[in-house]
């Protein structure tokens, strides 16, 4: 099915995020080493309701074993705001509030929870679609740190 074509409208102004992006990303912080990743994003959609389901995996780039995944949903408010759900293969879990621009293509979303976390209290997420990749920067705060980048990456449809 071409995920255009049988778009719920309430979902219409992210919809661009429909589909599988697959790149590279960096991820450090102050506490911990630099590092790069592969990355796939899935972002996929039934049509009959206003929901985009979401899933990530991230990989070593030099051996291809996996790092990281999540899973979850976006859903359009009524006052026009996003809600996201995310669950980390860490245990951790994110529900998060933000909003879209459809005519730009940002999407910006603020952690309203983190829960299940005994470090992590805040987390922001910004996605871009730029020159038809997605882009997005992942910001983080600790019991310790501020609000800090943390992850950035750039994909391509696949």
């Amino acid at each position: 099915m071409d995920p255009q074509s049988a778009v719920h409208p309430a979902v219409a102004g992210f919809s661009f995020l429909l589909g599988r992006w697959r790149g590279q990303g960096e991820g450090g912080y102050p506490t911990i080493n630099s590092f790069s990743y592969g990355e796939e994003l899935h972002f996929s959609h039934s049509g009959n309701k206003p929901v985009i389901a979401y899933s990530q995996k991230t990989w070593k780039l030099s051996s291809g074993e996996p790092m990281h995944a999540e899973s979850g949903f976006w859903r359009p408010n009524p006052d026009g705001t996003l809600q996201v759900v995310i669950a980390q293969s860490t245990g951790l879990v994110e529900v998060q509030k933000g909003t879209y621009n459809a005519e730009e293509k940002v999407i910006k979303l603020q952690s309203e929870l983190v829960g299940n976390a005994s470090k992590v209290r805040e987390i922001n997420r910004v996605f871009q679609l730029v020159d038809d990749e997605l882009c997005y920067v992942v910001e983080m705060a600790t019991n310790l740190t501020s609000l800090k980048p943390h992850l950035k990456a750039s994909l391509k449809k696949v």
